[in-house]
């Protein structure tokens, strides 16, 4: 008996007779197949006319295996994690995230620890819904959670939740229906150009050069403790490479990106010649112009920058708006983008927002530009 092979697992099929593979589609003889049933044991069935109907069986016969057998995994998982406490299943996920750096683990660690697992830590998983989230989300603000921390820590949950769903937990999200938390971040206070002249220049040189850099080319406190002069990869042109994380005292990645991803952002003649003003004056230590005054192996602490902010805002001798705190002075760098209509995409890319909603929730009313100035301008080509 001749038989012809399918894939791996499919089975095969064959005619009884002494025609040769060439003639069976002329033979008159039907043909048989021949596979394994879910439980691999041998099975042959017969009285197909042609090849196409039997190979239409045997994918019929193994796509049926194939379900079921998904359908005794997912089982297996639900046993398996189904009864299995929340907080051992945080556990068990917590060990996979080993593409964040050491900041943002530190940071996951610590919602886990004071507003995740307190309500939810001893609950069995199968037992997770929707009206249970809700119930954690109303647990943090009765705790008085503030609505960044509630954010974050409903980002934490929903990415465990999303992994047990998509193992086949819940035939329905937990996820589904639930409002999430809604940061809105507060209205930005922003510098006067005037303003900012006399800030830049009421600290130190350490100041100076932080200052130069977040309201000149846009970058975080952290990434501006982080400046080396190895990173001018072009006279207009910074790269930002890592930054001081505050949570772990050390040099880390950026936020919101992968190990060795970087941002290039613009490079304004003021903020460069500040960069090597300072290097020239103070040396660099591998390229990197702040250090610890103690330690030159170590990054420079951020308490020195904000005590100077302190120091700055105390002697109230430079005008400062009410309510700006040091994140102002970046502030300024995305209003200088806008007011100079340089897009918002661009702004978003340059500044490092995860997303471009950030940017727009922050600095929408910077943007130039209304309604009624848009009426306007649509207007001249459609009147002509």
């Amino acid at each position: 008996m001749v038989t012809k092979s399918l894939t791996h697992g499919m089975g095969t099929f064959f005619k009884e007779c002494a025609h040769a593979k060439s003639r069976w589609s002329k033979c008159p003889h039907p043909y048989k197949i021949q596979f394994r049933d879910i439980t691999e044991r041998q099975r042959v069935e017969s009285g197909f006319q042609t090849e196409t109907a039997a190979v239409g069986r045997l994918l019929e016969v193994y796509n049926a295996k194939q379900a079921a057998r998904g359908r005794g995994g997912r089982a297996e998982r639900v046993a398996k994690y189904g009864a299995m406490r929340f907080g051992e299943y945080a556990a068990e996920w917590r060990g996979g995230q080993r593409h964040l750096e050491v900041g943002s683990l530190v940071h996951l660690d610590s919602l886990m620890k004071h507003h995740i697992l307190p309500v939810l830590g001893s609950r069995r998983m199968d037992s997770l819904d929707h009206k249970v989230v809700d119930g954690f989300i109303r647990a943090m603000e009765r705790a008085g959670a503030g609505l960044a921390t509630q954010a974050n820590a409903f980002d934490k949950l929903r990415a465990v939740l999303l992994y047990a769903h998509r193992l086949g937990l819940y035939d329905t999200s937990p996820l589904e229906g639930v409002k999430p938390p809604q940061y809105d971040p507060a209205r930005a206070v922003i510098p006067s150009t005037a303003q900012l002249a006399g800030i830049r220049v009421a600290g130190d040189d350490m100041f100076r050069l932080v200052a130069d850099l977040m309201s000149g080319s846009g970058l975080r406190n952290g990434e501006a403790l982080a400046v080396n002069v190895r990173n001018i990869v072009a006279d207009d042109v910074y790269r930002i490479t890592e930054q001081v994380n505050h949570t772990i005292h050390a040099y880390a990645w950026l936020k919101h990106r992968k190990v060795n991803e970087y941002r290039d952002v613009p490079l304004p003649t003021r903020t460069r010649e500040t960069v090597e003003w300072y290097a020239d004056k103070y040396g660099t230590v591998d390229g990197c112009l702040l250090r610890h005054p103690n330690d030159p192996g170590r990054p420079l602490p951020y308490y020195y920058l904000g005590n100077q902010w302190a120091h700055i805002k105390k002697a109230g001798e430079v005008e400062i708006p009410d309510g700006m705190v040091l994140y102002g002075m970046r502030h300024f760098f995305a209003s200088n983008c806008l007011s100079h209509n340089i897009p918002i995409t661009d702004v978003a890319e340059w500044m490092g927002h995860r997303s471009i909603d950030i940017t727009y929730k922050i600095y929408r009313h910077l943007m130039p530009g209304s309604i009624n100035t848009a009426a306007k301008i649509l207007n001249i080509d459609l009147a002509a």
